[in-house]
């Protein structure tokens, strides 16, 4: 494991939780600081759509008596392999609690939840530009896979 993705300091395991409409003001900061801003009404959409979706998942992690991080999953059928492939859409921890091992603890939950759920792996997408963010996923196990192309249908 590269020295730069150990973990600096001292965090006691954070309390991890699906996330609730309570959570929409942290949530869109954190969102915010993945580089996708949206204001707490916003937030508080995108949690009750992925609650009232059976094949997605919201984790977020408190640590330290606030909400420091999150992880969504979206579970999928997969044609190419015959099975579920679960993918990891978000994952942000905030700018101090950075180095502190709640990256790590927050995959680790990801494939708890990808394996309860059936999943035969578990993928993510991160832009082109997010190199430390390629290094840390290496750190932890993970493989580069294909190269992702994009046709935007829209403003999103």
């Amino acid at each position: 494991m590269s020295s730069h993705f150990a973990p600096r300091g001292p965090l006691a395991d954070a309390d991890l939780r699906s996330a609730s409409l309570i959570d929409a003001d942290d949530v869109a900061g954190l969102l915010g600081e993945l580089g996708y801003p949206c204001d707490i009404r916003e937030a508080a959409e995108r949690i009750a759509t992925i609650i009232d979706n059976d094949r997605q998942a919201l984790v977020v992690a408190r640590c330290e008596g606030r909400v420091c991080g999150l992880v969504a999953l979206d579970f999928m059928y997969y044609l190419p392999l015959g099975t579920t492939t679960c993918r990891i859409t978000a994952l942000v921890v905030t700018s101090d609690a950075q180095g502190r091992g709640l990256g790590r603890q927050l995959l680790r939950e990801a494939e708890r939840r990808a394996r309860a759920g059936g999943a035969a792996r578990l993928e993510l997408t991160s832009g082109s530009q997010r190199t430390d963010a390629h290094a840390f996923y290496k750190a932890c196990g993970y493989e580069d896979g294909t190269v992702r192309f994009i046709k935007r249908l829209g403003t999103a």
